[in-house]
């Protein structure tokens, strides 16, 4: 199978949608009825520098990543991507799809003139932080999170 990642197309948010639920620790939280918050989040984050990106088999929708540019006070005013929701459907984990996606992602990133990516992961996805540290990501800091 050939895995093609590009920017999310209105057209496809149902299904990013739907990866993304299978995937969630908390889909009670998410909103599927209601695509148009998810396209504006979309345009939302191209309007900044960044993107919504889909994997695709055969033209259907298997993975998401969430690519946020965002500038930093440090760094001299540096640019830094930040990867958010990171899915892969699961009858196409192992197959290549989410190294796509992070190829993918880190190439826009350098695009954007970023000098670093980034990611945070629940600690509870082992399986997840042994893919990404088999992709060169090293888990360097802690994070902490407040709900509000």
């Amino acid at each position: 199978m050939t895995i093609a990642v590009r920017p999310l197309a209105r057209g496809e948010v149902a299904a990013a949608i739907a990866v993304m639920l299978e995937g969630s620790l908390h889909p009670d939280g998410e909103r599927p009825d209601d695509p148009d918050v998810y396209w504006r989040a979309a345009e939302e984050t191209t309007a900044h520098g960044g993107a919504v990106l889909v994997a695709l088999e055969d033209g259907e929708v298997v993975g998401l990543c969430q690519v946020l540019v965002l500038r930093h006070f440090q760094h001299a005013g540096g640019l830094c991507a930040e990867l958010e929701s990171v899915f892969v459907r699961e009858d196409r984990r192992g197959r290549g799809v989410g190294g796509a996606l992070l190829e993918a992602a880190e190439a826009l990133a350098r695009e954007r003139g970023c000098y670093r990516v980034q990611l945070t992961s629940n600690v509870v996805r082992t399986d997840a932080h042994r893919f990404y540290e088999a992709h060169g990501y090293a888990a360097t800091h802690r994070g902490f999170k407040k709900g509000l």
